[in-house]
């Protein structure tokens, strides 16, 4: 069994639970409330400064030209693909000013950017897989499930349950399972516990939004 399967089915019941959330079900059928998904927007801006951070750190570090030149690409696509995504949305729900970071964005993006600095290189590369991985079946999920008709949040659908999105994930996935496959059990181990780890964190992360999460004091 390839390593991604491994993790995968590792991370499966934090994935189902995502699927759960109140906040995917209202987007799906379009009505979660504005104020919920532009709070998600604005979070997940500021998340994607440390993810394109840890993109371009692991591109830096990969020894395979190949591997180095596909996660630059998916630094700058990624970003480019998302902030063109913000500003059609912002266009309507207002923009970015002086935003701070909930709890949960920070965990997050300081979690991944620890793995770039402190694990082996094949860990944090599964630290960003969710962001792809997940939010590729999300959007597939929701795409299949969804009921037809005029979706106030049908762009951000149709970005992560697009082809185009779709085989970024599969050559990222397929990155991580050539570099596990030459890692030791207890190195795959590591690599699972972190994609294990940040798939929870999604689910964090979606919660975060549809609570509108704030610091306490």
């Amino acid at each position: 069994m390839k390593w991604s399967e491994q993790a995968w089915q590792a991370a499966l019941p934090a994935y189902n639970k995502i699927l759960e959330l109140d906040f995917i079900r209202e987007l799906m059928d379009g009505t979660l409330p504005q104020e919920k998904f532009r709070f998600y927007i604005q979070q997940d801006a500021l998340y994607l400064n440390g993810f394109g951070k840890a993109l371009a750190g692991i591109a830096a570090r990969l020894e395979k030209t190949e591997h180095t030149e596909a996660f630059a690409t998916f630094a700058v696509d990624t970003m480019a693909v998302e902030r063109d995504m913000h500003k059609s949305f912002f266009s309507i729900l207002g923009k970015l000013e002086d935003l701070e970071p909930s709890p949960t964005c920070l965990l997050y993006t300081s979690y991944m950017l620890k793995q770039l600095s402190d694990a082996p290189v094949e860990t944090a590369m599964a630290s960003v897989l969710p962001c792809f991985w997940v939010y590729k079946e999300v959007g597939d999920y929701i795409l299949a499930n969804q009921t037809k008709g005029n979706n106030q949040y049908q762009e951000w659908i149709d970005t992560y349950g697009g082809d185009e999105y779709g085989s970024a994930v599969e050559k990222a996935i397929a990155i991580c399972d050539e570099l596990a496959a030459a890692c030791t059990d207890k190195q795959r181990e590591a690599m699972t516990k972190s994609y294990v780890i940040c798939t929870r964190m999604e689910w964090m992360f979606w919660d975060s939004a549809y609570n509108l999460e704030q610091w306490p004091v």
